[in-house]
């Protein structure tokens, strides 16, 4: 097991402010690691590739899954405090949302890379929900993921803080202090 407690997630379901709140972190000086999803989202669309949640959502998930551990394999010697935009958690996240059957490199996964205990979850925010060519969720399924987010994380035995809804500066400010 690679226990890395200077590693930082910020997760949430989608268009909740994590990336904003991320960047806002970085200004401030903290190093992030943007979404695996996204990235993943925008390579297989460069490649017309089938890995996309509204095409082959298992071969998705599994490449989300390399990206998430390449991403923490790579800062694995730092020590400096670092943040995630979602985790390896996040996967097992959608593959509950997606109601996949066990996945034993998931598992696996999980107890092998592990975050600092606690994680940083931005609750559904309707007032700055939006969609765009990534995110392609409606509300309800912005929302479901959140649950299905909250219940991973759980499961995976991190501890969860709810990010308040208030600007960004704030929102910084608090998880700083969490952190403290």
């Amino acid at each position: 097991m690679l226990l890395k407690d200077n590693f930082y997630i910020i997760t949430g379901g989608p268009g909740t402010g994590k990336t904003t709140l991320l960047q806002e972190l970085h200004v401030r000086g903290y190093p992030y690691v943007p979404e695996v999803a996204r990235t993943l989202i925008k390579d297989q669309l460069e490649a017309n590739g089938d890995a996309l949640p509204w095409k082959d959502a298992r071969y998705y998930s599994c490449l989300m899954l390399g990206y998430s551990i390449r991403d923490f394999r790579a800062l694995a010697h730092s020590q400096h405090l670092s943040f995630f935009d979602r985790g390896i958690p996040d996967t097992y996240g959608y593959e509950i949302l997606m109601d996949f059957a066990y996945n034993d490199a998931l598992q696996q996964a999980l107890q092998e890379y592990r975050y600092n205990t606690t994680v940083f979850i931005l609750p559904f925010w309707k007032d700055i929900y939006t969609t765009d060519n990534e995110r392609k969720q409606d509300l309800a399924e912005a929302q479901a993921t959140y649950h299905a987010l909250r219940k991973a994380y759980e499961q995976a035995g991190y501890k969860l803080v709810e990010v308040p809804l208030v600007p960004v500066a704030e929102r910084a400010d608090f998880v700083l202090r969490q952190i403290g």
